[in-house]
């Protein structure tokens, strides 16, 4: 088994590359779409895209073959695939099938905005215990023991803190 050092990369919005182009407005928070890439480094290829469409606008993404990926929608109906698929409303996912990219038209009257997210296959076991996610249930033990005591990636495990979240 290979252990890599745990990384982190943070990226604020001000740093997150913007594409504007014929009606479209794509932040690249990994990977690349028209011509620009991502300055977030992933192990494995990933693609994380916010696409925001103008009414009447078309957009082609290529997304390399054997990956997995799929699209959620913020806002709006786009349409996926062909010209004539029925529009997909808010809050529902699209899952893409195989091939080399996807084509999306909005033809509404109001913006659509979704995020497209896409990556390589690990094609690896899942095995999934609270916050630890790794490839065999032997794995999480080793994972829990490290975090009970704060080794293999564990050390600063005492300081972390998150702040709560509040809704106005």
């Amino acid at each position: 088994m290979i252990r890599i050092e745990p990384s982190y990369q943070e990226l604020q919005e001000k740093d997150v590359v913007k594409v504007e182009k014929d009606g479209l407005r794509v932040s690249v928070i990994a990977g690349d779409c028209l011509g620009i890439k991502s300055p977030i480094y992933t192990r494995t290829p990933t693609m994380y895209l916010d696409v925001i469409m103008q009414p009447g606008a078309v957009f082609h993404q290529p997304i390399p073959e054997g990956w997995n990926a799929f699209a959620y929608i913020l806002e709006g109906t786009p349409t996926f695939g062909t010209v004539i698929t029925p529009a997909i409303s808010a809050h529902h996912t699209v899952q893409l099938g195989p091939g080399d990219g996807i084509s999306m038209w909005n033809k509404s009257d109001s913006v659509s905005r979704f995020v497209l997210i896409g990556g390589q296959p690990l094609n690896e076991p899942v095995v999934q215990h609270g916050p630890f996610v790794m490839n065999t249930w032997e794995e999480i033990k080793q994972a829990i023991y490290d975090f009970q005591h704060a080794q293999n990636g564990f050390e600063k495990a005492a300081s972390w803190r998150s702040d709560p979240v509040t809704y106005a």
